[in-house]
């Protein structure tokens, strides 16, 4: 399996409901020692700070072509403690549901993560944000810039 390096960071303005943004960058060495990198992001109009989290994760995963090795960083405890406590198999098997029964949010992207998450094997990896990580503030960069953008894009929620 490739072992492949993904870091994401989402952002929002006047959270909730405010525009918002993503920012991710994939990174792995080809079997020549290579390294390759791709980013990603973009901007909506109306979303929140944990909408965006989730969706730099999305569409990190969504972009691998096969299945790989993933090490995920992220600054968001909302997407990592999820996995890292086991709390996602929890909300599962109480019909999306907290502990204290109440719905969990964003199951719509929730869903998209699982599935993307799905042929990978992933390890998730919090890392403290704006504390001098450059992946992690390359891609606050990116988020803040997409969500600042003129060419914002709706966030269709399904749930």
């Amino acid at each position: 399996m490739t072992k492949v390096t993904i870091y994401t960071d989402g952002a929002a303005r006047g959270n909730p409901d405010g525009p918002g943004g993503y920012g991710t960058i994939i990174s792995f060495v080809d079997s020549k020692g290579e390294e390759h990198i791709r980013e990603f992001s973009a901007g909506y109009r109306k979303t929140t700070n944990n909408r965006m989290e989730l969706m730099a994760v999305i569409v990190g995963l969504e972009a691998l072509t096969k299945p790989c090795q993933v090490t995920l960083y992220s600054d968001s405890e909302y997407v990592i403690n999820p996995f890292n406590k086991n709390w996602i198999n929890g909300w599962i098997r109480k019909g999306w549901k907290k502990s204290n029964n109440e719905p969990v949010k964003n199951t719509d992207l929730w869903k998209r993560l699982l599935a993307a998450k799905q042929p990978h094997e992933v390890t998730f990896v919090w890392v403290k944000g704006h504390a001098g990580h450059p992946q992690n503030e390359q891609c606050d960069r990116m988020a803040t810039t997409a969500a600042d953008g003129d060419r914002l894009l709706e966030d269709v929620r399904t749930e």
